[in-house]
């Protein structure tokens, strides 16, 4: 930021002194003129002047606008998100960019649109988060999207850092284990037996055995399918995109991977592909149509299946927790189940392993020897 200042009315008539460089005295107004000059968010250069009464004020006006970067830092958050948000959601997923667009229009918007981006701290962050409604997800969700604006603002020099990385996170709640959420091997068959013959009990057992999410699951193609090694491909997948459409892209994470085609569903995919050229889709609807979970649950009657099974809260989610579950307790190396699960990490793998009933197990053993030795010794 340059201060600028025209050669005349450098002297102060107070004090017969030369003004400071980017204040000037003007006679005519009887006030001293601070006229500031920068780079503006489109990068054009803008002009800003104000008349104070005393040189003091000036002063104190000239060293804030120093420390202000860009005189645009006037612009509120709403236009700041009008501006940006074509490129705020370019590239991520529809499911992302659907969930700040409900961020923006429950939570952040009717909180800290009209507010001035400079003028946004920390406090005012956590104010509005404690203020949100929702679930800690879908408020999470909304600090993400803020946090994203606010880092843009910060990258143009519009504010010094972004607030939102000190404010305080909404706790997710506290959720039941993986492994709970998973079903045994009786409770499979017995979902698998409780649903009509046909394209949904395909797809659910397909879910089941694979451990691909739903959205893979609904895009998988004949070409994915290597009946001759036992195998399927996953390399795309359905995500919802809004009015009814969906959009078809990479896997989670964009991690393409190979999953097990077992001897229970081989039958299954075999009488799906057949005749079918490569490109076809191998689970569809009893017309044709793609599968997703809504239509899947009512074809079913998942309400039903759920009361089957007395698992009042389960997902068709849950039967990917299911194939993990299932591997870990058959002997598979976490390694494997991680590569064919997808995840992004060994931790979140580990969270199906039985290391902690194994723990109390020892522990049991443990305690029964000792306890054990102790009556030995009592007898005696």
């Amino acid at each position: 930021m340059v201060l600028v200042v025209s050669g005349s009315g450098r002297i102060d008539p107070k004090t017969r002194k030369p003004l400071p460089e980017g204040i000037r005295y003007r006679a005519d107004r009887n006030k001293y003129q601070v006229r500031v000059w920068a780079t503006g968010l489109n990068g054009e250069d803008r002009e800003r002047s104000y008349l104070v009464a005393t040189l003091a004020e000036a002063k104190r006006l000239r060293g804030e606008a120093r420390m202000q970067v860009r005189p645009e830092g006037g612009m509120t958050l709403n236009a700041w998100h009008a501006r940006h948000w074509a490129l705020l959601v370019e590239g991520v997923r529809p499911a992302t960019a659907a969930a700040y667009e409900r961020g923006w229009r429950l939570r952040v918007q009717p909180w800290l649109g009209h507010r001035r981006i400079e003028s946004i701290g920390v406090g005012d962050i956590d104010t509005a988060v404690a203020g949100w409604t929702g679930s800690a997800s879908t408020r999470n969700d909304a600090l993400a999207l803020l946090s994203r604006l606010m880092e843009g603002a910060a990258r143009a020099g519009v504010i010094g850092v972004n607030p939102v990385r000190l404010a305080r996170r909404p706790r997710q709640e506290r959720r039941s284990s993986v492994r709970s959420r998973a079903l045994t091997l009786s409770e499979v068959t017995a979902m698998l037996e409780f649903v009509q013959s046909g394209p949904y009990r395909d797809y659910l057992a397909g879910l089941v055995y694979t451990g691909m999410r739903a959205g893979e699951a609904s895009a998988l193609r004949v070409g994915d399918v290597d009946l001759a090694h036992g195998v399927i491909h996953v390399s795309r997948s359905f995500s919802p995109a809004g009015g009814g459409k969906v959009r078809e892209q990479s896997p989670k994470s964009n991690k393409e991977r190979t999953v097990p085609l077992p001897a229970a569903l081989r039958p299954i995919i075999a009488r799906r592909v057949d005749g079918l050229p490569r490109n076809a889709l191998v689970f569809t609807g009893p017309s044709g149509g793609r599968l997703n979970t809504s239509n899947v649950r009512r074809a079913v009657d998942w309400e039903a299946v759920k009361m089957l099974l007395d698992r009042p809260d389960l997902r068709i989610h849950d039967l990917r927790h299911t194939l993990a579950t299932l591997l870990l307790d058959a002997g598979a190396a976490v390694n494997d189940v991680k590569e064919i699960l997808g995840h992004s990490s060994v931790q979140v793998t580990e969270l199906y392993t039985r290391a902690r009933e194994d723990s109390a197990l020892r522990a049991n053993a443990a305690l029964d020897r000792l306890m054990g030795a102790s009556s030995e010794e009592e007898v005696k």
